[in-house]
């Protein structure tokens, strides 16, 4: 093991007679099992709470198989595919997040403000209205909206390439238009139907069951391994077009590759959980934070990500007890003051 850069401290790992080699930032490493031990933490504490509170022994016990019934059906049937389906979607938002911020060189680039949420969004509506939704139809029309507006706002955005600036302000106006086709839709809606969309569009994880967790888990295992091998690409564009090209990147295939995996993980986790807001955000630039280094890690991004959704969702769930917020409302409103933040820091480097 040596090291590479003594500022970062990064490790150069070899195995295998110098035949698989990786490195390690010993920094990125410690947050992210900090943000892993911590999760698991709010997971323990969600998988307790409710209704009918569960003691830790006892949640502990479920889980293996041996608690009582009535245990068994909270922590297990209930409580335990919610928890993991806001892990999951939080690692597919953050990761996203990530990878759209990195390409648009700008901490504003996330999918649900250049647009793609909002697409993804548009598609699920239309299934939810004209064929009464269902886990994979939803998720299906979610994937081929986001895809429609990614393609929309990279044919737009491109002038002899994309441009990151360029980009986030033809996103936001692609945005606006799917917000008023979101609009119309529910307007023109039957009362039940429209109340079904509503209640999505906000974006909760109540009742969510084992078969929404195969279904996002399924979608994650399906995109992550593509992530991986298109994010060696990553560096090299943030050096800039004619570095990358130099250096043998195929610019636009590898920036459109990485554009429809971001897509697909927003997609997936907007299926399953409604179009939550600025978890993809805010995650990236936190987990940077954290991390100290100068982009937004996809490792880190992801399990920061899974961290913000899970204690939202607690939040949402503890906040108006008996009863229950839509997560949606508690990231919007936890969003909507780190963006004014994000905002603030930004004019004052600025000036």
């Amino acid at each position: 093991m040596r090291t590479l850069s003594p500022a970062r401290s990064i490790k150069d790992v070899r195995l295998a007679a110098d035949r698989v080699s990786f490195r390690i930032e010993p920094r990125t490493l410690v947050v992210c099992l900090i943000l892993i031990l911590v999760t698991a933490g709010l997971v323990l504490v969600s998988l307790s709470v409710g209704d009918y509170p569960v003691p830790f022994p006892e949640v502990i016990k479920s889980l293996q198989g041996e608690g009582s019934r009535l245990a068994e059906l909270f922590v297990v049937q209930r409580r335990l595919p919610r928890a993991l389906v806001a892990v999951v979607a939080g690692i597919a938002f953050g990761v996203s997040g990530a990878i759209f911020q990195r390409l648009t060189h700008n901490p504003l680039g996330s999918p649900d403000v250049i647009g793609f949420g909002y697409g993804a969004s548009v598609g699920a509506i239309l299934v939810i209205l004209f064929y009464g939704g269902g886990a994979l139809l939803t998720a299906t029309g979610a994937f081929v909206g986001g895809l429609v507006a990614a393609i929309a706002v990279y044919v737009l955005a491109y002038r002899n390439g994309v441009n990151g600036l360029r980009l986030v302000l033809v996103g936001i106006g692609v945005s606006a238009i799917f917000i008023a086709i979101i609009n119309y839709l529910v307007s023109r809606a039957d009362l039940r139907d429209a109340r079904a969309a509503t209640v999505w569009i906000v974006g909760s994880l109540f009742e969510r069951r084992w078969g929404d967790v195969q279904l996002v888990g399924f979608g994650l295992l399906l995109l992550i391994p593509i992530t991986v091998i298109l994010s060696r690409y990553l560096p090299m564009l943030e050096l800039g077009d004619d570095a990358a090209a130099a250096l043998g990147v195929p610019l636009e295939r590898a920036r459109l590759g990485l554009v429809v995996v971001a897509v697909g993980l927003t997609a997936i986790a907007t299926a399953s959980t409604g179009p939550i807001g600025f978890v993809a955000l805010a995650g990236p630039q936190l987990a940077r934070r954290l991390t100290r280094s100068p982009g937004a890690g996809l490792t880190a991004a992801g399990l920061m990500g899974a961290l913000l959704l899970v204690a939202s969702d607690l939040i949402a769930r503890r906040a108006a007890a008996p009863s229950e917020l839509p997560v949606g409302v508690v990231t919007a409103g936890v969003g909507g003051i780190y963006l004014g933040w994000l905002l603030l820091v930004h004019s004052r480097r600025t000036r």
